[in-house]
């Protein structure tokens, strides 16, 4: 009887800790069960992209606001669109808005970093499926060491 009642419990702990397990698995992969929402989708054209993946943050002051849902090469000009997927709750930025590929740390994952712009009469806002005009692509490291190792061997 006693080992029983041992058996039973090693196996409530044992479902216990798998189960924490999976929900640590979702944490740490950003993937909610429940669903994320409303959502809309802005694109950007970027020169470069460097190291940006899909699922990659948007970030506006540090506040994740959406994520990267897809990344394709124009076919016209071979220059890679991002699309982004923002919450409906984020929907009045302005066309004068900007967006930057960024890098947390110096080694550290990219991730989008939006720039509201102004708004005013004059500015119309950005709808869904629209273009973000104002980009600034990835600064790719090991450029910018070959740039340094050029400038100074020509010295």
């Amino acid at each position: 009887m006693n080992t029983r009642k041992i058996e039973i419990m090693v196996g409530f702990f044992v479902t216990l800790s798998i189960g924490a397990m999976i929900i640590l698995a979702f944490k740490v992969a950003d993937i909610s069960a429940t669903g994320s929402g409303e959502t809309y989708e802005l694109k950007a054209k970027f020169d470069n992209i460097g190291g940006l993946k899909i699922r990659s943050a948007v970030k506006v002051g540090g506040v994740v606001i959406g994520r990267v849902s897809s990344i394709i090469l124009d076919p016209e000009d071979y220059l890679p669109v991002v699309t982004l997927t923002l919450g409906l709750q984020y929907s009045n930025f302005s066309e004068t808005s900007t967006v930057s590929i960024l890098t947390s740390g110096l080694l550290g994952e990219q991730y989008i970093g939006f720039s509201p712009g102004f708004i005013d009469e004059t500015v119309d806002i950005l709808q869904a499926g629209d273009y973000i005009e104002d980009t600034k692509s990835a600064l790719v490291l090991e450029e910018l060491i070959g740039q340094f190792l050029f400038s100074v061997g020509n010295d």
